[in-house]
């Protein structure tokens, strides 16, 4: 199975367990040439931009560890310009969340890391 089918199989199960969670996705793989973010969802009024990441186990360090800054900063751009995009307020609440999936257990990290400017 390649890499791509594998991070859409995985996406998927984090969509459904946020759907799980009574979180609404509003756009999954976004793409700009900014970058992408996996899912954007919306959990009470906060807008989140929530990273997927996966590892079959820890021998490579667990999943939310593959979350760099330089990811960070990519995912922080594409977020200004989702933002931008469908004209929110600048004084709408958003975060960025981290979905782990490692084997059979997956863990939500609301509010992973900050957003990284330029």
């Amino acid at each position: 199975m390649n890499t791509r089918k594998i991070g859409t199989e995985y996406e998927e199960r984090a969509a459904e367990f946020l759907e799980g969670q009574g979180v609404s996705i509003l756009e999954r793989n976004f793409r700009s040439r900014m970058g992408e973010v996996d899912i954007i969802s919306k959990d009470g009024d906060v807008i989140c931009f929530v990273e997927v990441k996966y590892r079959k186990g820890n021998n490579a360090g667990y999943p939310e560890e593959a979350v760099s800054r330089a990811k960070q900063r990519v995912i922080s751009r594409t977020a200004d310009f989702y933002r931008m995009k469908k004209g929110l307020p600048e004084d709408r609440p958003y975060r960025f969340d981290v979905i782990s999936i490692m084997g059979k257990e997956t863990v939500w990290h609301k509010n992973a890391f900050e957003y990284v400017p330029y």
